[in-house]
This record gives C-alpha cells, sequence and structure tokens, in this order.
C-alpha cells in the first residue's frame, strides 16, 4: 500500500493543478469552512479510524466532481484521469479497512461536502469560479488526507 498509494496520492494532486483556473471575478460572498477540527480529532484516532475518513473523502470528491462542471473548462480526459485515480486509491484504502463499523459515513464530512455542492456550487450556479474555488478545497482535502495517513505509511 505504502508506494503505490503515495504515487496516486501525488498523482491525484499533479492532476488537481493542472485543472487550475485563474479566476477574476469575486465569490467572496459565499464561503465554507474547512473542517479543520475533524482532521485534528482524526489524527488521534485510530488506523481504521484515519483510513475510513480518507475513503469518504475520496469517495465525496469523486460524487462533487461528477455534477455539472462544463463551465469549469477542464480538460475532460484530465478530470477523467483524476477521478480515476480518486477511485483507485478509496477501493485500495478500502481494502484495508476490516471493521464494518468503520464503513459508516463521518456525518460532519458529509454534510461538509454537501454544503460544497448547495452553497458554491447551486448558490454559484456551477460556475467556472464556484468550481475553482472547489477545486482549492479539494486541494487542501487531499493534502491533509496525506498528512493524516502519513503515520501509517512511515510504520508499514
Amino acid at each position: 500500500m505504502d508506494q503505490k498509494f503515495k504515487q496516486l496520492s501525488e498523482n491525484s494532486l499533479d492532476l488537481l493543478e493542472m485543472m487550475a483556473h485563474n479566476s477574476t471575478n469575486s465569490t467572496e460572498d459565499v464561503e465554507v469552512s474547512f473542517p479543520e477540527d475533524l482532521y485534528s480529532q482524526k489524527s488521534k484516532a485510530s488506523d481504521e479510524d484515519k483510513l475510513a475518513l480518507t475513503v469518504q473523502v475520496l469517495d465525496e470528491v469523486v460524487l462533487l466532481f461528477e455534477e455539472d462542471h462544463r463551465a469549469a473548462s477542464w480538460d475532460e480526459r484530465r478530470l477523467e484521469d483524476f477521478l480515476n485515480v480518486m477511485s483507485r486509491q478509496a477501493d485500495g484504502l478500502r481494502s484495508c479497512i476490516v471493521s464494518h463499523i468503520h464503513k459508516k459515513k463521518n456525518k460532519k464530512l458529509f454534510m461538509y461536502f454537501k454544503r460544497l455542492s448547495r452553497h458554491l456550487l447551486h448558490q454559484l450556479d456551477y460556475t467556472a469560479e464556484s468550481w475553482e474555488l472547489i477545486r482549492k478545497q479539494i486541494e487542501s482535502h487531499l493534502m491533509r488526507s496525506d498528512l493524516l495517513l502519513s503515520s501509517l505509511l512511515t510504520r508499514d
């Protein structure tokens, strides 16, 4: 898992960075705060809790990016590659979760992604600017997920 996860993680961040869109329009009216406290809590949690949270993040990212993204003007092949990498990472990590208890979704994280969809995308009418805000939020999640799992990867 160690090398494969790191490789897929780097690949997903690279693809996400390539999807960047420099926006000049203001989107300051809409904000969804990043769930920093959730990551802080999970940093002290069990290995399976860390895995479960990361799997949920990856799954939620895939669902979010499957919404109407036409205005984002992303290269469709790059987006498809990104979503495939996210799915492969989630599947690989999911296979490491033994307990069925850990397969239950974290409600706080679920609600956060729901707010991203409803408040950022829907309220801003799925504009390129709203997608750029989403892309930046997801980049933060992927980096935090990497940090969260780094303790597991260095022990193996």
